[in-house]
């Protein structure tokens, strides 16, 4: 991305609420002041708050980039994991010390469960008091864990229960206390093919 930097569009980017906004007044002044041509002046003051507006937009396509990327490489990481798991399992092993690391264990594989609550008759819901502005989700998800708010609210509410397994993935536990990295980890095929 090139941009131009005017003086004007540097001193915009300095402003805050609590900053010193008489120093980018007495600047806006002097060029509003100066001997150029009006048009000049114009096209100044134009073109410094529109390079703003391209930086501006730079950073929000670069945001959207790296939080794409940013998803992209945790999905890369969680599937990485788990087939380590998986593939460590198939030989046996659950854990493995390591010299940069502690050591490396396989978390079990786990379900978790998400409740999902249906209204089937929002009034008679909002008229029994679970009410926030809508049908108060909240309040009646902790009234159906108490068996006469239960039977109050059965015949207006559908309750179903998903399972979501979660498969087995390798978990780095990483040495406490010190943050040196030994640098002397190797890469194992490149050094195992020098051996042969």
């Amino acid at each position: 991305m090139k941009t131009t930097n005017y003086r004007l569009q540097t001193e915009i980017e300095h402003l805050t609420p609590t900053s010193q906004k008489e120093w980018f007044r007495n600047y806006l002044k002097e060029v509003l002041e100066s001997d150029k041509p009006y048009y000049v002046k114009s096209d100044y003051i134009a073109l410094s708050f529109m390079e703003l507006d391209n930086k501006i937009d730079y950073l929000t396509n670069e945001i959207k980039t790296l939080t794409e990327l940013k998803k992209k490489l945790q999905q890369a990481k969680t599937l990485g994991l788990e087939i380590a798991a998986e593939t460590m399992s198939e030989y046996g092993i659950d854990k493995m010390e390591g010299t940069a690391i502690s050591s490396l264990t396989i978390a079990p594989a786990k379900t978790k469960t998400k409740e999902e609550i249906r209204i089937k008759d929002p009034q008679k819901v909002i008229e029994l008091g679970y009410v926030n502005f809508s049908v108060d989700a909240k309040a009646v998800k902790e009234a159906l864990r108490h068996k006469d708010m239960f039977e109050q609210l059965d015949p207006y509410v559908d309750v179903s229960i998903e399972n979501e397994t979660i498969p087995a993935r390798l978990k780095i536990n990483k040495k406490r206390g010190g943050s040196a990295i030994i640098t002397d980890t190797v890469e194992l095929l490149v050094n195992q093919e020098k051996a042969a």
